[in-house]
C-alpha cells in the first residue's frame, strides 16, 4: 500500500527484516529457547505463502533449526499467497537454480528436449500423468534468451492490452474478471489459433494469474483455468482449460553491457472439443503457437531502443489502459519514477513522490522551421567539413599531474581510478533531429588527468585555489582545466575532484559557449551519464544510467579563472540525489561507477554530441580521502571575473 514502485517495495521489505534480525539477535543473546519459539511462530504460514526466494528457511526438524538458527531467513508472504489450485512448477527448479546453473534450470529426469525453433529450447515433461483426460497432453515449455531486464519482460508479460498484439500471436483478447489482491487475479482470455480456422471454433480460457517478485531479483507468473460466475461461457467460443502454466523470468550475466534474461514459459492445456483427442497434431500445434511468444518477446525488444522506467507495482484494474506506448508519451512528456533511497525513509521527505524532472528530454531539440525542409542536405554538407571540436594533435604530458586517488587501467582493482571508454555511452548523432538516434561518443574533448578525494569537517569549495593541484600545474604549462567537484555532505564532508585538461579551447565550440557563458546557460546544458557496472541491484536501479541536467537537479557554483573552470557540484541541495548518495555511500566499497560528462546539444549546428570525458571509479575506500590544504579563497566577485 506505501509502495509507489517496486524498489520502494524492497526497502520497506529491507526495514522490516533489519527490525526483525534485531529483535531476534537480542533474543539469540538472552535465550536460544527463546529464539527457537520466536522461529517457529512466526514460520506458522502455510507453506505455499512462501516465496521461492526464502526455500533456506525449510529445516528438516526442530533440533536442526535450533541448530542453524543463524542462517535461517524469514518466510514471507506473497499477497494472500499462492492460490491453492495452482501448481507452483518453477519449485521444481530450486535445487538447480540454487547451483547457479542458469543455463540448464530444470531436472533432466522430468524434461527433454523435442526441438529447437526460433531460437528456443522447447522441452515436453515425461512424467505421464494418469487423472488428465486424454485431450489434455503432456506439459511443455519454451526456454530462451531476452536481452532486456527482468522488470521489462515482466511489465510486458502482465500486459492484457493492444502491446500484446505486437509479440504474443496466440492472443486475440484479455480484460480483468476480478482483482482478488495485488498479486493475484482472475482473467478472460480469448485465443487466436490457426489451426483450420474455418472448421475448428476458436478457444477461450478463463484463469487464475499469480505473480511474485523473488529476492535474486527473478519473477514467476503462474497460470491455472477457474471457473467465475462473472465470466460463463461464449457462444462461439469453447471453454479450453489450463492445467498449469506461466512465466519464470531470471536474471543472466550481462554481456557486453547489455542485460540478458532467461525466460522460461510452461504451458500444460486442454483445448477441448470433440476433435481435439483424435487429432494430436491439433493440440501440438497450437501449443507450440502459444509457447512461440518467447521468440516474440526476444525479436520486440530485439527492435526497440528504447528502455522504459523500471515499472510500478502493477494495478489490476488499470491494466486494460496502461500501455506501454501511453507510458512512452508520459516519458516524452518528461515524467519518468525514481526510486526512493534508504536515508529518504529516514526523514520527512519521505512522502514526497520523486520523478525525474530533470532528465535528459529528447524532445526539447530545436528544428527552426526554415531548416526543417532543408535539414537532409544541410546534414550532408555538415558531414563533409571537419568538427571545430577535434582533438589536439599532440598529446599532452600527463607526468606532471596527480591526485590522492591513484590511476589503475587494470581490472578487478581497488580504491582506484581509470578513464572509461567513450563508446559506453551513447549521446546524441548527427541525425538525432531528423530520427533521435544516438551512438557511442567515441573519443573525449578533454584529457582527465587527475582524480582527488577529498574529506574535512566543513563543504569544500574552490578547490582550484589548492597550490599544487592539477589546475595549478595546468595553468603553469598553459593548458586550460575544467574541475568537477562532487560535494558529498555528512558529519564528514567528502568531494572527489575530477580534472580534465586541453590544450586550449576552440572558439565558437560549444564547450568553448558552455565555459565562457553565464549560469544560466550552463545549468541548461550540463549533462551527467552515470552508470553502475558493478553493485548491488537496489544501488543500480536506483542510480540508473538515464542522463540528467546537473544544473536544474542540484545546485552548481562556477567559478571561471584565468585558465580553468570549476564546477562545484551540492549533491546535498536535492532530496533525491541525497538520498539516493546516502543509499550509495552505504555500499560504496563494493561499487564500480562509470560518469561522464558533457554539454548538452539542442540545436542542429551543436551535433553531434562530444563528451568533456568519462570516469570510471572503482571500489573506492572512505578512509583513503586525505583533508586538502586549500589557500584563502578569493571573493565570490573575484573568483568570478578574475579571468577577464
Amino acid at each position: 500500500m506505501a509502495a509507489f514502485n517496486i524498489q520502494e517495495a524492497l526497502i520497506w521489505k529491507e526495514k522490516i527484516e533489519l527490525v526483525i534480525d534485531q529483535h531476534q539477535e537480542s533474543l539469540i543473546a538472552n535465550s536460544n529457547k527463546a529464539y527457537v519459539s520466536f522461529e517457529y511462530k512466526s514460520g506458522m504460514d502455510d507453506e505455499r505463502a512462501a516465496s521461492s526466494s526464502d526455500r533456506d528457511s525449510q529445516c528438516s526438524d526442530q533440533g536442526d533449526e535450533e541448530e542453524n538458527h543463524r542462517t535461517l531467513l524469514r518466510r514471507t508472504t506473497i499477497g494472500n499467497g499462492v492460490p491453492e489450485s495452482i501448481l507452483d512448477w518453477t519449485q521444481d527448479d530450486s535445487d538447480l537454480s540454487n547451483q547457479n546453473n542458469s543455463n540448464q534450470v530444470f531436472s533432466r529426469k522430468h524434461w527433454r528436449l523435442v526441438q529447437c525453433q526460433n531460437g528456443l529450447r522447447i522441452f515436453e515433461e515425461l512424467v505421464d500423468v494418469d487423472y488428465l483426460p486424454r485431450s489434455c497432453g503432456r506439459a511443455m515449455k519454451a526456454v530462451g534468451v531476452v536481452e532486456a531486464t527482468c522488470e521489462e519482460i515482466f511489465e510486458l508479460v502482465m500486459s492484457m492490452d493492444g502491446t500484446r498484439f505486437e509479440w504474443d500471436c496466440s492472443f486475440q483478447y484479455g480484460s480483468l474478471v476480478e482483482e482478488v489482491d495485488g498479486h493475484t487475479a482472475i482473467l478472460y482470455h480469448r485465443l487466436q489459433l490457426d489451426w483450420f480456422p474455418t472448421f475448428v471454433w476458436p478457444r477461450d480460457l478463463c484463469y487464475v494469474r499469480y505473480w511474485r517478485r523473488n529476492d535474486d531479483g527473478s519473477y514467476v507468473v503462474l497460470f491455472r483455468s477457474r471457473e467465475h460466475e462473472s465470466c460463463g461461457p461464449q457462444p462461439g467460443f469453447v471453454r479450453a482449460h489450463i492445467e498449469s502454466g506461466g512465466f519464470n523470468i531470471s536474471p543472466l550475466k550481462p554481456r557486453n553491457g547489455r542485460p540478458r534474461t532467461q525466460v522460461q514459459h510452461l504451458m500444460q492445456i486442454d483445448l477441448k472439443g470433440w476433435g481435439v483427442g483424435y487429432f494430436p497434431s491439433f493440440q501440438q500445434h497450437c501449443l507450440l503457437q502459444i509457447l512461440n511468444s518467447v521468440a516474440g518477446l526476444r525479436e520486440w525488444f530485439s527492435q526497440t531502443d528504447d528502455r522504459l522506467a523500471v515499472p510500478r507495482i502493477p494495478v489490476m484494474v488499470n491494466m486494460t489502459s496502461d500501455t506501454l506506448s501511453s507510458k512512452k508519451n508520459k516519458k516524452a512528456a518528461g515524467t519518468s519514477a525514481h526510486p526512493p533511497s534508504l536515508d529518504q525513509m529516514n526523514n520527512a521527505s519521505r512522502n514526497s513522490v520523486l520523478m525525474d524532472e530533470y532528465s535528459d528530454d529528447d524532445d526539447e531539440f530545436q528544428i527552426p522551421e526554415s531548416e526543417q525542409e532543408t535539414f537532409p542536405e544541410k546534414l550532408e554538407n555538415d558531414n563533409k567539413r571537419p568538427a571545430l571540436e577535434e582533438e589536439a594533435a599532440e598529446p599532452i604530458d600527463l607526468s606532471c599531474f596527480s591526485g590522492n586517488l591513484r590511476r589503475d587501467d587494470r581490472d578487478n582493482t581497488r580504491d582506484c581510478w581509470r578513464i572509461s571508454d567513450g563508446n559506453n555511452f551513447r549521446v546524441r548523432s548527427k541525425r538525432f533531429c531528423h530520427d533521435k538516434t544516438k551512438i557511442p561518443a567515441g573519443k573525449h574533448l578533454m584529457e582527465l588527468v587527475a582524480v582527488d578525494w577529498f574529506k574535512d569537517t566543513k563543504r569544500m569549495d574552490h578547490v582550484a585555489r589548492r597550490q599544487g593541484g592539477a589546475v595549478q600545474v595546468a595553468m603553469e604549462k598553459g593548458l586550460f582545466s575544467l574541475a568537477i567537484n562532487l560535494q558529498v555532505p555528512g558529519s564528514t564532508h567528502y568531494s572527489m575532484v575530477f580534472y580534465f585538461v586541453t590544450e586550449h579551447l576552440i572558439p565558437g565550440s560549444l564547450l568553448q559557449r558552455f565555459v565562457d557563458g553565464d549560469d544560466e546557460f550552463r545549468n541548461s546544458r550540463l549533462k551527467l551519464i552515470p552508470s553502475v557496472p558493478k553493485g548491488s541491484w537496489i544501488v543500480r536501479q536506483s542510480v540508473g544510467s538515464t542522463p540528467c541536467l546537473l544544473g536544474k537537479a542540484v545546485d552548481c557554483n562556477y567559478i571561471r579563472g584565468s585558465k580553468y573552470l570549476e564546477i562545484d557540484v551540492d549533491i546535498g541541495s536535492s532530496t533525491v540525489a541525497n538520498g539516493v548518495l546516502g543509499l550509495v555511500c552505504g555500499v560504496i566499497t563494493t561499487l564500480v561507477v562509470d560518469m561522464a560528462f558533457l554539454v548538452q546539444a539542442i540545436s542542429i549546428d551543436e551535433l553531434p554530441e562530444r563528451l568533456i570525458g568519462a570516469v570510471r571509479v572503482s571500489h573506492v575506500e572512505l578512509s583513503s580521502a586525505v583533508v586538502p590544504k586549500l589557500e584563502p579563497d578569493l571573493s565570490a566577485t573575484e573568483a568570478k571575473y578574475a579571468y577577464k
